[in-house]
């Protein structure tokens, strides 16, 4: 049965973009149901329109509180009711209920070889630490902070000369291959998850 995918952004949806193209082009057997964005002037927002797929704008900033926020967030989530959320440069911490509402069936990419350089800025505390080896890491979200079970992790060579900005580019070019192939791997019932480990099926 076709997969239902909503997505969750704060920009510009490059990661977004690449499960697009790859759910138009017939790699992944999905249907893209939303986009969900606490940014009314997210780039995001553009590809969404291109490819006829539903916003949700939920202002941030509009909201009294965070709880406030959190609580509109999960309600929204709800009535779209997708097989699969993925966090894709969603830049808020998502709050235990909604975590654990939808434990499972979440994921995200992160700039980093996971456990190592959680949070923002990633690319900044591998540069900073002096690692010789990054990359990007898809895991499923949890309650923790980039502490969910990983399904995936591409790396990439640190360079001598790399500023931030350098490695985030060789990164972002990883996470464009590795989100799609997790997205893919979830649609077809290949992944699951035994405690800590994600187990995909050949």
């Amino acid at each position: 049965m076709m997969k239902k995918i909503a997505f969750l952004a704060s920009g510009r949806g490059s990661n977004f973009q690449a499960v697009i193209d790859r759910v138009n082009d017939g790699t992944i057997n999905a249907e893209i149901v939303a986009l969900i964005t606490d940014k009314p002037d997210a780039y995001a927002i553009k590809r969404a329109g291109e490819n006829n797929i539903p916003v949700f704008a939920i202002d941030f900033k509009s909201f009294g509180s965070r709880d406030d926020y959190n609580a509109e967030l999960l309600r929204v989530m709800k009535e779209i009711n997708a097989d699969l959320y993925v966090l894709a440069g969603y830049m808020r911490l998502l709050d235990p209920d909604t975590a654990a509402c939808f434990s499972g069936r979440m994921i995200n990419i992160h700039p980093a070889l996971l456990p190592s350089f959680k949070g923002l800025n990633a690319q900044k505390q591998a540069i900073e630490y002096g690692v010789r080896i990054s990359g990007c890491t898809v895991h499923f979200v949890d309650e923790g902070m980039d502490s969910g079970a990983i399904i995936l992790q591409h790396s990439v060579p640190v360079l001598d000369n790399d500023d931030e900005m350098a490695l985030a580019d060789r990164i972002l070019k990883e996470e464009h291959a590795a989100l799609p192939e997790a997205v893919k791997l979830f649609c077809e019932d290949k992944i699951s998850i035994s405690k800590r480990r994600v187990i995909i099926k050949e």
